[in-house]
């Protein structure tokens, strides 16, 4: 019997792994590239938000969320605006623009279909602040007087106007000053305006300034429910006596307000990412008790002008995304990102690791299989040849055959795992072999 050479060495068959691993590998590719569709781009490292005038509630609530998202790797550039107003037409018209504050009852569904609102942060009141210590309690009651009524382009003189207007004050009164911000506080404690509209914030430091100054007092309304049927976008709030300043009785007297809800309205199309980022930090910015509200009341899903973004909804519900609540906001988007990559890879690389081995070891099997197919043939003919007689020439070919087969089981590579297969075939042939020597033997025989 040969012996064996070192072509039986158990390592695998390249080529045989090669033809198997090269169409798995195509899938996996086809698979990556499927998911890769379906991977949403990295959030922006920048994004832009539309605020207010230099100190106003807008301009300050800005910079708190620049100083949030700086810590999240986000830088927010500010641009100052003169209002509401003009932060809506930004948001239509420049697609440079990402976020800005809008007041509510200014945006309107139909005509901002590209944009959706993140819901309210705050409430925003109608301060009316008039020089003397008289008691209004009417806005018919500043007639005549010299009204700074906002900036062009801010909600402050959108509402002072409509509010006006309701009173019987013409839009184009001479009197009404198209001033705003630090510019019409300073006027105010001058003389040279008598009354001025602020729409905005209690920590606005335009508001701030004017609640703490001697000599300015703070219009009530006392029609508040009636102006609230007319204003649906309107709500009635109460500034409690005292709560300026409880020592000094500041104010004297409960104080009924009208307020807007001030609104972060975000492009349609904002990452989604980004919406979830700001919401997080728009709860600590926003949550805190003050002056008009009690904790936890804002941030608010309640602005009804514009649809509530999809993600937000979801962060209204069920709060921030799982990784985000415990890991840096960079790496909960990189590991969200690469889960929606590793999903269908999964579900094909699972199923080709139970092929796979499968496949290689029934290609492994079916070459011992078709050895052994060819050694049953030849000892069928063989069989066939006892019957009608053999001689030296037939049997000399028998054996031909023979180390043929034998060399292919010999010198072909198959695993560790076939050895008792190879084996087994390899006794076979050698049982074989020693029948066609008898055979030769006794034909040569005299």
């Amino acid at each position: 019997m040969r012996r064996p050479s070192h072509a039986t060495d158990d390592s695998p068959s390249r080529r045989d792994l090669l033809q198997l691993a090269l169409p798995a590998l195509i899938v996996v590719i086809a698979a990556f590239l499927l998911a890769w569709q379906f991977v949403r781009p990295a959030p922006p490292k920048k994004i832009v938000m539309s605020t207010g005038a230099a100190g106003g509630a807008y301009h300050y609530f800005g910079e708190r969320y620049r100083e949030k998202l700086a810590q999240e790797g986000i830088e927010v550039e500010l641009r100052p605006s003169t209002g509401a107003v003009e932060n809506l037409l930004r948001l239509k018209t420049d697609d440079s623009v990402d976020i800005g504050f809008i007041q509510g009852g200014i945006a309107n569904e139909p005509e901002s279909e590209d944009l959706a609102t993140l819901g309210s942060m705050y409430l925003e009141p109608v301060w009316v602040f008039y020089r003397g210590k008289a008691q209004f309690d009417r806005l018919d009651q500043l007639k005549g007087l010299k009204i700074a009524v906002g900036q062009p382009g801010s909600g402050a003189q959108l509402f002072a106007l409509q509010l006006l207007a309701a009173n019987g004050v013409a839009t184009d009164d001479p009197r009404l000053v198209t001033l705003g911000g630090m510019t019409a506080v300073d006027a105010l404690k001058r003389g040279d305006v008598d009354a001025f509209f602020v729409v905005g914030a209690p920590q606005a430091p335009v508001v701030d300034a004017l609640l703490h100054t001697d000599g300015i007092s703070l219009l009530n309304f006392a029609q508040a429910d009636g102006y609230v049927r007319h204003f649906p976008h309107l709500l009635k709030i109460t500034l409690p006596r005292g709560a300026i300043d409880i020592r000094g009785d500041q104010p004297p007297r409960d104080i009924q307000l009208l307020a807007a809800t001030a609104n972060l309205v975000v492009k349609a199309d904002i990452h989604p990412a980004i919406v979830t980022l700001l919401l997080k930090h728009a709860r600590e910015i926003h949550s805190a008790p003050g002056l008009l509200q009690a904790a936890n009341a804002f941030p608010t899903p309640q602005d009804h002008a514009l649809p509530l973004h999809t993600m937000a909804r979801r962060f209204y519900d069920s709060g921030p995304p799982l990784l985000q609540r415990y890991l840096p906001f960079w790496l909960a988007v990189l590991i969200d990102r690469l889960f929606i990559m590793i999903l269908p890879l999964i579900a094909v690389v699972i199923p080709l690791s139970k092929v796979l081995p499968a496949a290689y070891n029934w290609r492994m099997r079916s070459r011992v299989y078709r050895w052994y197919g060819e050694l049953k043939f030849l000892e069928a003919e063989v069989d066939a040849s006892d019957d009608t007689g053999n001689d030296a020439q037939h049997i000399a070919a028998f054996i031909a055959r023979l180390d043929r087969i034998e060399q292919r089981a010999t010198h072909r590579k198959l695993p560790l795992a076939f050895s008792n297969e190879l084996y087994t075939l390899r006794e076979h042939i050698a049982l074989v072999r020693r029948r066609l020597l008898r055979l030769a033997e006794s034909v040569t025989r005299p």
